[in-house]
């Protein structure tokens, strides 16, 4: 039995004899099958190849973990050390002895959480390599598609993993759309990791909310006002998503704005 993983999204399957005829997270609105066509590959396959993870520190206390070269969407993973509690925020596919072993010089792992299932990759291989549980809201179980006694699908809108890390369900983006709020982060400030629930854009003073990114698709101005309703009651001045980029600075004020800019335009006052 093999542990398929499509090359598109870098999310891995459970185990068949024969590759999937297709992969359920592209064959998606939000998602999307290569114009090549589906196509499959191993975590052995990549292995013998040029990947490598790079370990950035990106301020006191957190890390960011990307591979190189990209692979499928290209996202990067978190490491967010908290009072002797580590845990990885979102995932990507490649995983190898060198980075097991540079993260447990880190301190290791003691959860995995995610923010929605573009980013699920090989999460069961890294919550095995580290013996650590994988927190995923229950309102996106139905996009697992490598299950694991390891899951925990946690309910309501927000979970304390610890004091100080808490997961917070914002939907939008997926219903079960999470992000991460780290109130230790920016030396006492707050730090949000939001992977592209919101997600930082070009200009880095603004973030914006989608129901799909490769296709374009807007989210509803309610949602979006919900979003930003939600956020308000969090503490960060620093956001992190997926790509990335970074609001370094006002970020609790930079959603407020950008939600209303957003929904400014739905409704056509910006124009």
């Amino acid at each position: 039995m093999t542990n398929f993983i499509c090359e598109t999204c870098g999310v891995q399957y459970k185990g068949t004899v024969h590759q999937p005829d297709s992969c359920r997270i592209c064959n998606e609105e939000r998602q999307y099958v290569s114009p090549d066509g589906q196509s499959w590959t191993t975590l052995e396959e990549m292995k013998q190849k040029e990947y490598q993870n790079i370990i950035q520190m990106e301020e006191e206390g957190l890390y960011s973990i990307k591979t190189s070269p990209e692979f499928a969407i290209g996202q990067t993973a978190y490491l967010v050390q908290n009072a002797g509690f580590n845990v990885l925020w979102d995932c990507i596919t490649y995983l190898d002895e060198v980075t097991v072993k540079a993260i447990k010089a880190l301190g290791g792992l003691h959860a995995i959480a995610l923010s929605h299932p573009h980013y699920y990759s090989t999460q069961v291989e890294w919550a095995e390599a580290f013996d650590v549980p994988i927190y995923i809201h229950e309102d996106d179980k139905e996009w697992v598609m490598r299950p694991s006694g390891r899951i925990i699908f946690w309910s309501g809108e927000s979970l304390e993993l610890t004091t100080g890390i808490t997961l917070h369900r914002l939907g939008g983006h997926f219903k079960g759309g999470a992000v991460m709020e780290w109130t230790d982060g920016k030396k006492g400030k707050g730090v949000l990791l939001t992977g592209d629930v919101i997600q930082v854009v070009a200009d880095r003073n603004w973030v914006s909310f989608m129901y799909s990114y490769p296709n374009l698709i807007p989210l509803p101005a309610t949602k979006v006002e919900e979003i930003a309703d939600k956020t308000l009651k969090l503490k960060f001045d620093r956001i992190y998503n997926a790509f990335h980029r970074v609001v370094m600075e006002d970020a609790h004020e930079a959603v407020q704005r950008s939600a209303q800019r957003y929904v400014d335009a739905l409704s056509g006052r910006l124009f």
